[in-house]
């Protein structure tokens, strides 16, 4: 989205997509480590300085959109409104993000964000980055609840269940796109079961799955 941007920052988005697609074809066409930096400038019709202006590493040309993300969750939860509680406010926007079509929660169908996410799951360096970040992300959540009061350990196990049903339906999504689906077929079963992951844990999992 641009509106509001001035021409200069409208430049550099523009010049940031340009890269990323350029980038995301050629490592499409030949394999993540058999692309250099220097081809992916010549194919954006850049410098290769510039690359390195917009992102660190070859690995950030595609991980960078994801990295984006990785405070979502913390962020929504040190924002969440007074009496909601923080399994409500992670559901909320991990909702209004499926109904938006967002990639940030695998429902974007867009065919360089397919492209994109069958690149890091083909490629073991980029999917152990990718976990990383995952990883930062409850990090960071847990130390929203850190600040708000909680002792570590149980800040630990409350983000680790709010990150873990948040990052298996997102794999769910990202499967059922990956294997052909449109994101707009998908989106109202992933909404339910979005409802259905969440009051698991809103209902605690004491009487869950109990044997026979």
């Amino acid at each position: 989205m641009t509106e509001g941007m001035s021409l200069r920052e409208r430049k550099k988005a523009q010049t940031r997509r340009r890269l990323l697609a350029a980038a995301t074809e050629l490592f499409s066409e030949r394999g993540f480590d058999k692309v250099s930096v220097a081809e992916i400038a010549e194919a954006a019709e850049v410098s290769k300085m510039t690359v390195f202006n917009y992102f660190a590493s070859k690995e950030d040309l595609v991980l960078a959109p994801m990295e984006e993300h990785i405070g979502d969750v913390a962020r929504v939860v040190r924002e969440r409104a007074p009496g909601e509680s923080v399994s409500a406010a992670v559901r909320r926007q991990f909702l209004s993000a499926v109904e938006a079509r967002d990639p940030s929660v695998g429902l974007s169908d867009a065919p360089v964000v397919l492209a994109l996410r069958r690149l890091i799951q083909e490629t073991p360096s980029l999917l152990l980055r990718a976990q990383a970040l995952a990883l930062r992300s409850f990090d960071l959540l847990a130390e929203v609840l850190v600040e708000e009061g909680e002792e570590p350990p149980v800040a630990r196990i409350a983000a680790a269940q709010l990150i873990a049903t948040r990052n298996t339906l997102i794999a769910s999504n990202q499967g059922r796109l990956l294997a052909g689906e449109p994101a707009d077929e998908v989106a109202p079963a992933a909404a339910a079961l979005a409802e259905r992951g969440f009051g698991l844990l809103d209902q605690g999992l004491g009487d869950f799955a109990i044997r026979p």
